[in-house]
């Protein structure tokens, strides 16, 4: 969860901040901050917005004490307005008496087009100043896309947007176009593991290398990797593994979850067996490395294969147990030579 109080920079941000807060005066209508997952570009967007809100901005930022601050640390800034996929009723096929909600995972045109209520209103305090935050920017659709693209070409006075991707390629050119690119910077190791030590994580090595180098999600993620160290061990018995068993403890944190860690796993073995490597269970090495030597390379790309599609059918009402032991059941016989 965000602190809204204590917002600044990470470490690895520090000098994109210091010139972006020397450029202050040369601000564009729209920004397209863009990276990788997990290395805070929706942090940083945030502190960014407290920044040019504040009445008192000063060389670190935002002051926190003003009323812009306060506001926005309450999230309730007149002048702020983001946008991301919204929470939906699901009442469907629902017996109980209290609605359930789901994660919607597209931004909606509806939400776009709200908008100009939002632009069409005078700034309260901020100088004249109100920010759209648009996160994730490629969860924009067709529809919405073209509607904000409308607003991009059109700006609005004293209107900034403020767009945070991890996957640019997914966005429409055309709105790339309108907006100033921000590479934001990915953290090295070095800089990753001084970070998680100042924040007492333990194992901070390891769980840096499982999440892929992001600091943030090693951080956040912590009981997740847990977790994950208790099925690295199962799957490390191979064909002996009872997928019955496993399953329940695969899908603990969430179907995707246990997909994804199922998908590291087999992506370690695959790099084992071909180049005598490991990406993300350097602690497991030894054990991929023993299954490496029986398995069977054309059925373990295969299974790859399935859990590929298995993967985009995450968020459907499927019986996922069941689904998850057969694709165990069919790495048990990854090891056959046959």
């Amino acid at each position: 969860m965000i602190n809204n109080h204590n917002l600044k920079p990470y470490p690895w941000q520090n000098q994109l901040w210091d010139k972006l807060h020397a450029n202050k005066q040369q601000r564009h209508h729209a920004f397209l901050l863009h990276g990788p997952a997990g290395i805070g570009k929706f942090d940083f967007t945030r502190f960014l917005s407290k920044s040019l809100l504040c009445e008192e901005q000063n060389a670190a930022g935002a002051c926190g004490l003003c009323a812009s601050c306060n506001w926005f640390n309450e999230d309730s800034h007149p002048d702020f307005k983001p946008i991301s996929p919204e929470q939906e009723d699901e009442v469907e096929g629902d017996t109980s008496n209290s609605k359930k909600t789901k994660k919607k995972t597209q931004i909606s045109i509806a939400q776009i087009r709200d908008l100009a209520d939002f632009i069409g209103l005078s700034s309260h305090r901020s100088g004249g100043l109100r920010i759209i935050l648009i996160y994730p920017a490629e969860a924009l659709n067709n529809a919405s896309a073209n509607a904000l693209l409308k607003m991009l070409e059109e700006p609005a006075e004293g209107v900034v947007f403020l767009l945070v991707t991890q996957q640019i390629h997914r966005l429409l050119p055309t709105i790339v176009s309108r907006c100033q690119k921000i590479n934001m910077p990915a953290p090295n190791t070095a800089q990753s593991l001084a970070w998680l030590a100042e924040q007492g994580l333990s194992n901070a090595e390891q769980q840096l290398q499982y999440f892929a180098g992001s600091p943030l999600k090693a951080m956040a993620d912590g009981m997740q990797y847990a977790q994950a160290k208790e099925f690295m061990q199962m799957l490390s018995h191979g064909e002996k593994l009872s997928p019955h068993v496993v399953a329940p403890v695969l899908l603990t944190h969430s179907t995707e979850t246990g997909i994804v860690a199922l998908q590291k796993w087999l992506f370690d073995l695959v790099l084992m067996k071909q180049a005598k490597q490991v990406r993300y269970h350097t602690a497991y090495a030894k054990a991929l490395e023993v299954l490496a030597v029986k398995v069977n390379l054309a059925k373990l790309l295969q299974l790859q294969k399935n859990l590929n599609e298995l993967r985009k059918l995450a968020l459907h009402p499927l019986n996922h147990e069941l689904q998850m032991e057969v694709v165990l059941l069919d790495y048990t016989r990854i090891f056959s030579k046959a």
